[in-house]
C-alpha cells in the first residue's frame, strides 16, 4: 500500500491481526507497521491520535490546520516508524515528531521567534491561577485556551512547549532554533500578553452577567 492511500481516517472492522496489534507494545507495533502491517499502523493512529490533534491544535490554534498537521505527522511516523529504537518512550519520539512537523509549518509561514541577548532575559511571572492547566477548573480552562488561541505564533509556541507540554527553556530553545534568553523572554511576553486577555475577558463575562441580571 502507498503512503498516499493510508487510511488514517477509516479504520477496518476489527480483525485477527487488528486483535493481535491491540496487544501490542507501541514500539512492537512501530516495529510491525515500519514491515508494512497496516493493522499495526492503525492501532498506533488509534492510540495516539487524540493527543497528536491536540497538540497541533494547541500550537496552532487552527482547526483545519491542526488536522491537516495531525495526518501529516502519522505520514511521517508510517515513513519514519522503523527509526524508532525505543530508546525513549514512543509517547515522547511521536511528541518530538509533532512539534518538529508544526514548527516546520511555523517557518513555511514566516513565522519567527523574536530573538533577544542573554542579558535581555525577563524575570518569570506565572499567570495567576495557570500554574497547571491540566488542573484548572474547566470554565478557567477554556478561558485561557481562548487567549492562549489569540497569542502570536511564536508567543503561543513558547508558551505551549514550557507551561503546557513541561518543556525546559534548554530543550523549547533547542526545538525553536533560538537562545534559551530568547525563550525566557519570549515565555515572559507570552504569559503578561495572556494575564491582560485574560483580566479583559473576565471584566468582559462580568459585564454580560450584570447586564443579564438587570434585564431579568
Amino acid at each position: 500500500m502507498t503512503e498516499a492511500a493510508i487510511p488514517l481516517w477509516q479504520v477496518g472492522a476489527p480483525s485477527e491481526a487488528g486483535s493481535a496489534a491491540s496487544r501490542a507494545t507501541d514500539f512492537e507495533l512501530t516495529q510491525a507497521a515500519s514491515a508494512g502491517e497496516m493493522a499495526a499502523f492503525e492501532e498506533l493512529y488509534s492510540r495516539h491520535s487524540r493527543r497528536v490533534y491536540s497538540l497541533c491544535l494547541r500550537m496552532t490554534a487552527n482547526t483545519a490546520e491542526a488536522e491537516d498537521l495531525a495526518q501529516e505527522v502519522f505520514i511521517q511516523l508510517y515513513r519514519k516508524a522503523g527509526s524508532f529504537r525505543g530508546e525513549s518512550a514512543f509517547t515522547t519520539w511521536l511528541h518530538r515528531l509533532t512539534v518538529n512537523q508544526v514548527l516546520m509549518h511555523f517557518r513555511r509561514r514566516g513565522v519567527r521567534v523574536e530573538q533577544v541577548t542573554e542579558d535581555g532575559e525577563s524575570p518569570q511571572q506565572v499567570v495567576a491561577g495557570t500554574e497547571n492547566p491540566s488542573q484548572m477548573p474547566v470554565v478557567d480552562r477554556i478561558a485561557l485556551d481562548k487567549a492562549v488561541s489569540q497569542l502570536p505564533p511564536g508567543y503561543r509556541a513558547v508558551f505551549v512547549l514550557h507551561d503546557v507540554e513541561g518543556h525546559e527553556h534548554e530543550e523549547v530553545a533547542r526545538l525553536l532554533g533560538c537562545s534559551v534568553g530568547t525563550s525566557k523572554s519570549q515565555l515572559h511576553k507570552a504569559r503578561m500578553k495572556l494575564r491582560n486577555l485574560l483580566t479583559t475577558g473576565k471584566k468582559s463575562r462580568r459585564r454580560r452577567a450584570a447586564t443579564r441580571a438587570s434585564t431579568a
